[in-house]
C-alpha cells in the first residue's frame, strides 16, 4: 500500500466517531450504534477491507493449530460501520467494538501489549483488575491485508447491555503493529458469524448468550440509521426484533452454509428488467462488516453502466484537467518547480520534496497541525500530479497547448479505477433506474437514494455508485455480499434457532 494509500486510512481512523451507550427494555438487549457517514478518505479503506473479504472467502481462511497460532482473514472496519459498547471482566472494563456478521471472534487490546503503539492509545484490558478472569494462554492470531493481530486466549464475563456472559472464551491483542488500529476510534470486534469461521474454534458469544439462557429467542437482528445526523445511528437487539424499526412482515431464507450467514439469492434486476445473471440462482451474504454491496465483476459493471457510473480516477482526472489544466502548463511554462506545482494549484500541500494529500500532515512537516476543515481528496492530488508528469512530456515535445490538454483528457479515460469504485453525477439521481435483488422469492429494491453514497456537501458533493466488483470463485462462488448499503435499507433478522436470515423494509 501506498504512502498516501496509508494517510487515507489513517485519516479515515481518525473520523470515525465514538458509540451510544447500551441498554436493555422489554426483554430485549440493545446496544445503542452510531456511525460516521462515509467520506471520500475512508473509501480507500473500504476497498482494503473488501480484498479482504475476497482472500478470506477464497479460502485463506483455513483454519489451524500450531505454535504460531491460529488464523484467520481480518477486513479493515474503516468505511462507515457501526459501533457499540461492551464491557469486559468484574467490575466491567468498557470497550468499543465492531459488531460484525462476518467473523466470529471477540478481541480486545491487551495490557500486556507493550510493544505496539496503538495499543497505548485504546482501552486495554487488565486481567488482574477482574475476580472473574481465567487463563487460557492458547496463542492467536488475526492477519490481515496491511499487518496482523497477535495475542492469546483469556476467559472472563463478557457484558452486554443488561446481560454478563459468562466464561467467554476472547483473545488478548499483544501485538497490533497496523497503522490502521493505531489511531482507529474502535477498540476490538466482536464477531457474530458461526463457530466455523471462529479462530481457534473458540465459542462466540452468541453461542454462549444461547446455551446460559440469557436471551429467550435465539434471534439477533440489525437496524442501520442511513440518514447521517439524524439521531442514533442504529440499533443491535439481541433476543429478538424491535417492530418499531421495520414495515410489514420479513421474508425468510435458509441459511445454506453455515460460517458466514449465507443464502441463496436469485435474479437481479434493473429497472425491473432481468439481467439473467442469477436467474438460476446466487449465493449471497448479509454481512455488517461490509459497507457497500459487493457482486461478480460482470453484472457490477453492467449495473454501473445503467447507472452512467464511470472510473473515479478518470472523473478526477478530468475535473482536474478541465478546472486546473491551463493554470498548470502557466506553472510549467513559467518554470516552476514541478513538484510544487498542484501544492500552489490546491490540490495538494508540499512537505518539502512533493505533494501530498491536503489536510493530512507529512512526517516530514514537524509544524502545527492543520486545519482539516477544508480536506482536498487523495485523488485530486494524485491526479494533479499525473496531469503534471504528462504534460511536462507533452511540453518537451513542442506540442502545443490545445494539443495537450486534449491528449490529457484522452489519457484519462484510459485510466483504470483501482479502488473498484464508482462515480456518477450527483444531479441524475432522479434519472436512475431501481435495481432490485430477488430473496425468497420476493423482489428487494434498492432506489437510486439508497444505492448512491454522496460524499461532501454542496458544489464539492461526489455521488459514488454503493456496487463494488468482488470475484469469488467457485465452488463458494459467485458471490454477492449484501452490506450496509442493503442492510440500511432492509432491516435484517439473523435466526439461529431456525438457521434462517430475514429481511423487511426498514422504518
Amino acid at each position: 500500500m501506498g504512502t498516501r494509500n496509508v494517510a487515507l486510512v489513517l485519516l479515515a481512523a481518525v473520523l470515525l466517531q465514538t458509540l451510544l451507550p447500551a441498554s436493555s427494555a422489554e426483554g430485549l438487549v440493545r446496544i445503542g450504534l452510531k456511525k460516521r457517514p462515509i467520506d471520500q478518505n475512508s473509501r480507500v479503506a473500504e476497498r482494503l477491507s473488501a480484498e479482504e473479504k475476497q482472500r478470506l472467502l477464497r479460502g485463506a481462511n483455513s483454519l489451524g493449530s500450531g505454535s504460531e497460532g491460529d488464523i484467520i482473514a481480518l477486513k479493515n472496519y474503516m468505511n462507515a460501520q457501526y459501533f457499540g459498547e461492551i464491557g469486559v471482566g468484574t467490575p466491567a472494563q468498557k470497550f468499543t467494538v465492531i459488531f460484525d456478521t462476518g467473523s466470529s471472534n471477540l478481541w480486545v487490546p491487551s495490557s500486556k501489549c507493550y510493544f505496539s503503539i496503538a495499543c497505548y492509545l485504546h482501552s486495554r484490558y487488565k486481567s488482574g483488575q477482574s475476580s472473574t478472569y481465567k487463563k487460557n494462554g492458547k496463542p492467536a492470531a488475526i492477519h490481515y491485508g496491511t499487518g496482523a493481530i497477535a495475542g492469546y486466549f483469556s476467559e472472563d464475563s463478557v457484558t452486554l447491555g443488561d446481560l454478563v456472559v459468562k466464561d467467554q472464551e476472547f483473545i488478548e491483542a499483544t501485538k497490533e503493529p497496523g497503522l490502521t488500529f493505531m489511531v482507529a476510534k474502535f477498540d476490538g470486534i466482536l464477531g457474530l458469524g458461526f463457530q466455523e469461521i471462529s479462530v481457534g474454534n473458540a465459542v462466540p458469544v452468541w453461542y454462549n448468550m444461547i446455551k446460559q439462557g440469557l436471551i429467550s429467542d435465539p434471534v439477533f437482528s440489525f437496524w442501520f440509521n442511513r440518514h447521517a445526523g439524524e439521531g442514533e445511528g442504529g440499533e443491535l437487539v439481541f433476543g429478538g426484533v424491535d417492530p418499531s424499526h421495520y414495515k410489514g412482515n420479513h421474508t425468510y431464507v435458509p441459511v445454506t452454509q453455515k460460517g458466514y450467514w449465507q443464502f441463496n439469492m436469485g435474479d437481479v434486476l434493473v429497472d425491473g428488467k432481468s439481467t439473467g445473471f442469477c436467474k438460476g440462482g446466487c449465493a449471497a451474504i448479509a454481512d455488517s462488516g461490509t459497507s457497500l454491496l459487493a457482486g461478480p465483476t460482470a453484472i457490477i459493471t453492467e449495473i454501473n453502466e445503467k447507472i452512467g457510473a464511470t472510473g473515479v480516477v478518470s472523473q478526477e482526472c478530468k475535473t482536474v484537467v478541465s478546472q486546473y489544466g491551463q493554470q498548470i502548463l502557466d506553472l510549467l511554462l513559467a518554470e516552476t518547480q514541478p513538484a510544487k506545482i498542484c501544492s500552489q494549484v490546491g490540490l495538494c500541500t508540499f512537505d518539502g520534496t512533493h505533494g501530498v494529500s491536503a489536510g493530512i500532515r507529512s512526517v516530514v512537516d514537524s509544524g502545527a497541525g492543520k486545519s482539516n476543515g477544508d480536506l482536498r481528496s487523495d485523488p485530486m492530488c494524485n491526479a494533479c500530479e499525473m496531469a503534471v508528469v504528462w504534460m511536462q512530456n507533452q511540453l518537451a515535445q513542442n506540442k502545443t497547448q490545445d494539443l495537450i490538454l486534449n491528449y490529457i483528457n484522452q489519457l484519462c479515460d484510459r485510466l483504470p479505477s483501482p479502488m473498484g469504485e464508482s462515480s456518477v453525477d450527483c444531479a441524475s439521481l432522479k434519472s436512475m433506474p431501481d435495481i432490485a435483488f430477488t430473496i425468497g422469492g420476493k423482489k428487494f429494491s434498492l432506489k437510486p437514494e439508497q444505492y448512491i453514497l454522496k460524499v461532501g456537501e454542496g458544489p464539492a458533493a461526489q455521488c459514488i455508485s454503493g456496487f463494488t466488483a468482488m470475484d469469488i470463485p467457485p465452488p463458494r462462488g459467485p458471490l454477492w455480499i449484501l452490506g450496509d448499503v442493503f442492510m440500511g435499507a432492509y432491516h435484517t433478522v439473523f435466526d439461529y434457532g431456525k438457521l434462517r436470515v430475514g429481511f423487511a423494509e426498514s422504518a
